[in-house]
C-alpha cells in the first residue's frame, strides 16, 4: 500500500511498524485543512493494512510536534475565513457545526486506529498536538516539550477532543481545569509527574528510539492479542466493569480459537520465540 502525502511522511523502520511524521516544520507542524483530511486517511488505512501491527506518530524538524492550527490559514479558507455569503445566526451555525464534526472524526481516526499508536512529542506541543496525542495509546517526549492548551486564547473552547479526553487521560481534574482554562505553558517533567506522558527522554532522537524499541516489542506478539487488548482498554474506559467484563468473554470466545494462542503458549515451553500470522 503506498502512502503519499505533502505533508505527512510514512515509513516503516522495521517489520510490521509504520512510522507517521508530520512534516511541515517551517510553520511548526501546523495544521491546515487538507492536513487534517490527510492524517484521517493515513490512519484508516494503516489501521486495515496487515503489514502494519505499530504506529509511531512524530514530526519533523527540532522546533516543534506541531504548533496547532494555523491561523492564517484558517481565516482566509474553511469555516472561519471572513468571505463568502452573509448567512443568519441559524444558518452559520448549522454551517461551523457540521465543520467542527468533520474535523474532530479527522482525529478520533487516529484513536479508532485497530493498532497501537505511540506518540512521540518534542518542542512546541500546542492545541491540536494535545487533541492528536490524548487519542493514542501510549505518549512520550523529550525534555525540550512544551505543552499547551492554547484554545483559550486564541478566543475559543477546544473542540476537536482535548476536553472530551484529557479527563478521561488519568491526570487530576483540578490540573486539567488549570491548564485548559489558563492556557500556559507546562513542561516534560511536569507532564510526567501528573501522568500525560509515561517517559521523557533527553532528546528527540531518544524518544524516537525508544518508541521504535516499545514498537518492535509490540509488533513480536500476537496480533490478535495486542489488538483485543486495545480495544478492550479503550471500552473499558468508558463503560462499567461489569460492561467490561461481559465484553470482554464475548470477544475472547472468539479470539481463545486463534492458532496465536497456542503457539504463544508452546513458545514458553520450548523456549522459542513464536511467529505470528498477518491480521
Amino acid at each position: 500500500m503506498a502512502y503519499t502525502y505533502n505533508n505527512f511522511n510514512v515509513t516503516f523502520p522495521s517489520q510490521y511498524v509504520a512510522q507517521v511524521e508530520i512534516d511541515r516544520p517551517k510553520k511548526l507542524n501546523a495544521f491546515f485543512e487538507q492536513m487534517w483530511k490527510d492524517i484521517a486517511k493515513i490512519f484508516r488505512e494503516l489501521s486495515h493494512d496487515p503489514e502494519v501491527r505499530v504506529v509511531i506518530l512524530t514530526a519533523a524538524g527540532d522546533r516543534a510536534f506541531t504548533a496547532g492550527l494555523d491561523v492564517q490559514a484558517a481565516t482566509e479558507n474553511g469555516a472561519l475565513a471572513k468571505t463568502g455569503p452573509v448567512l443568519d445566526g441559524a444558518r452559520k451555525a448549522v454551517a461551523l457545526r457540521r465543520h467542527i464534526l468533520e474535523f474532530q472524526d479527522d482525529i478520533t481516526e487516529i484513536e479508532k486506529c485497530e493498532k497501537p499508536v505511540i506518540a512521540v512529542l518534542h518542542g512546541v506541543s500546542y492545541g491540536l498536538a494535545i487533541d492528536m496525542t490524548t487519542c493514542c495509546d501510549i505518549r512520550i517526549c523529550s525534555a525540550d516539550t512544551r505543552f499547551s492548551v492554547r484554545e483559550v486564547d486564541i478566543g475559543l473552547a477546544a473542540d476537536i477532543g482535548t476536553l472530551t479526553r484529557l479527563p478521561k487521560a488519568n491526570v487530576p481534574m483540578s490540573w486539567v481545569k488549570e491548564v485548559a482554562l489558563t492556557a500556559r505553558d507546562f513542561g516534560a517533567e511536569e507532564a510526567l509527574r501528573v501522568g500525560f506522558v509515561s517517559a521523557v527522554y533527553e532528546s528527540k532522537a531518544a524518544a524516537l528510539g525508544k518508541a521504535l524499541d516499545m514498537a518492535k516489542v509490540l509488533a513480536s506478539k500476537s496480533p490478535v492479542a495486542v489488538q483485543t487488548t486495545k480495544q478492550m482498554l479503550n471500552y473499558s474506559r468508558d463503560h462499567t466493569v461489569a460492561d467490561g467484563l461481559a465484553q470482554i468473554a464475548v470477544l475472547n470466545a472468539a479470539m481463545l480459537q486463534t492458532k496465536d494462542v497456542e503457539d504463544a503458549m508452546l513458545s514458553g515451553l520450548k523456549k522459542r520465540k513464536p511467529t505470528f500470522a498477518k491480521l
